[in-house]
């Protein structure tokens, strides 16, 4: 991986619902512009139901606003139509087709519109994508006795290899229009990873599932990012074999450096941190460049202290927010942006990248 030296990009949401203005607040104020999902156009452009599209079994509940997943059905027929799709498409010598799984305009406004400007503009240096990570979506979406998909084994294996063809198939549309295409696995929940909510979700599985939509992402060459905007036990990221790890640096950027040793691993053999330290709430409203630079040098040297060399941290490092910003006022999310794309200013001139 190429090193990134203060890169700017975000989480995925926005709070607008013009697409084309979403896109156009991407492209001005990131290096690896994002395509926006808009949740405020409604329950398709939510963060599991964007990627449900096409699974099977899924519900939508337009009357109630919400997704669940029919199980107690024959679903025998759906899921070896589904499993010949994937394996047809995946496997060694494969077609690569993923379109059984694509995402189609009527539930993302935004990959559409930045595909057309992007027709239009040619190509970009780096370009993000974004999957609701397969953990998040297994332990938030229920079936209709309100179970967890998680704990329904079958179940769970067809969520993660619809992540893994989903962001396969978003980095194969992108892939014309960039030299460098990042795609995160957005895993919020995993900031409850061993409470008490969680306690039966157990540590191998967790990276094992990980694994396999990373090595999705690698497999189309992409490179893979895990955002969780919690505090979370960080090495489980590092052990799954993530390419960059995404955590809140405004609230939490302390506890990267518990696990000191993981990350100095991962940043020797050419991982990245993205520091999230442009908050997502409305503390935004009191933050300047200076402000959230000054924060930002505090959590590096933090790391640092733990013996991990500090240009190796800096050379290595991505900033984006701190989440996404779908749930802001409009003007909270547009000084979000304008305050990353001038801490990254200020952060490579100072380090003379």
């Amino acid at each position: 991986m190429m090193k990134t030296k203060f890169l700017s990009t975000a989480i995925g949401s926005m709070p607008f619902e013009d697409p084309a203005y979403a896109v156009g607040v991407s492209l001005k104020s990131m290096d690896a512009p994002i395509w926006p999902q808009l949740p405020r156009l409604g329950l398709l452009e939510q963060m599991e139901v964007q990627y449900s599209e096409n699974i099977p079994c899924a519900v939508i509940d337009a009357e109630k606003n919400r997704m669940f997943f029919q199980t107690d059905v024959d679903y025998s027929e759906k899921f070896a139509e589904f499993y010949e799709a994937y394996m047809t498409a995946a496997d060694e010598g494969g077609t690569k087709d993923f379109s059984s799984m694509l995402i189609s305009e009527k539930y993302s406004k935004g990959i559409y519109a930045m595909l057309k400007v992007l027709k239009e503009k040619g190509k970009q240096p780096w370009l993000k994508v974004q999957s609701t990570g397969p953990i998040t979506f297994a332990l938030s979406i229920v079936d209709e006795n309100k179970r967890a998909l998680y704990y329904n084994e079958e179940f769970r294996d067809v969520i993660v290899k619809s992540i893994c063809a989903k962001s396969r198939w978003q980095i194969q549309q992108f892939k014309p229009f960039a030299d460098n295409i990042i795609c995160f696995i957005d895993e919020p929940i995993l900031s409850a990873f061993g409470s008490s909510t969680y306690v039966s979700v157990k540590r191998e599985d967790v990276v094992s599932i990980l694994n396999e939509v990373i090595e999705a992402i690698h497999a189309e060459g992409g490179i893979a990012g895990i955002h969780c905007c919690g505090n979370t036990e960080w090495s489980i990221l590092i052990d799954a074999g993530v390419d960059i790890v995404n955590f809140d640096a405004f609230e939490y950027g302390d506890t990267i450096a518990i696990y000191s040793d993981s990350v100095k691993q991962h940043l020797q053999k050419g991982g990245t941190l993205a520091w999230g330290v442009v908050p997502t709430s409305e503390k935004i409203r009191e933050q300047t460049a200076q402000s959230l630079e000054t924060q930002l040098e505090k959590v590096m040297d933090n790391l640092a202290s733990k013996g991990i060399d500090k240009n190796l941290i800096a050379e290595q490092a991505i900033i984006t927010p701190s989440c996404g910003t779908g749930s802001l006022a409009v003007e909270d999310a547009e000084k979000v942006f304008s305050l990353m794309a001038e801490l990254t200013k200020r952060m490579k001139e100072k380090y003379k990248f």
